[in-house]
């Protein structure tokens, strides 16, 4: 799916968003915004031809449950949902739209925590924050088999060919000297 993509460029805001949807990118992941801006950004990056995952837990004035969920698939329609929240994968998976599992490094029990919440939600892909542990990312996809996504920190085109030397199929970044990398 990612496959034509080193960089899946995260819009932090509208001036952000206002770029990517002018440029090259397939698709654009949707961070910090308000629930009041949600519904027409996705349907003008639609108009633009680009696909939208929206990052449900920063959307500001949303709260994360079942209900919002059902509104962001059923309503605002994007074409894929990021999240930690194992509830929110599961009710993403069920609305057949991409399940985006995010998951923090922190330590060995953050780890093993995270991939058995993850055998049990089996989300389309898993973005792995730090980006910047290629070992760690292969380890995570030998355990589970699902395509393992690196973000956070991710500033460089160094880090973007580490990552995917390490086993990622793609990258989120903020950095907009990378959205074209």
């Amino acid at each position: 799916m990612f496959s034509n993509h080193r960089v899946l460029p995260a819009a932090r805001n509208i001036k952000d968003f206002e770029k990517l949807i002018q440029s090259n990118a397939e698709f654009i992941i949707l961070l910090e915004v308000r629930v009041s801006q949600v519904k027409s950004l996705v349907h003008l990056a639609k108009r633009h031809n680009k696909k939208v995952l929206i990052h449900a837990d920063l959307i500001q004035g949303l709260k994360t449950d079942e209900y919002a969920i059902e509104f962001l698939c059923n309503e605002i329609k994007p074409h894929g949902i990021i999240s930690t929240r194992a509830n929110v994968i599961s009710r993403v998976k069920k609305q057949k739209l991409i399940a985006i599992q995010r998951l923090f490094l922190l330590d060995s029990h953050a780890l093993e925590h995270n991939l058995s919440l993850i055998q049990k939600t089996q989300p389309d892909y898993i973005e792995v924050l730090p980006g910047l542990v290629p070992k760690l990312i292969k380890e995570i996809y030998d355990k589970v088999q699902i395509p393992v996504i690196a973000g956070g920190l991710i500033r460089t085109e160094e880090d973007v060919q580490n990552a995917i030397d390490g086993g990622a199929i793609a990258v989120t970044s903020s950095v907009k000297e990378l959205f074209d990398f």
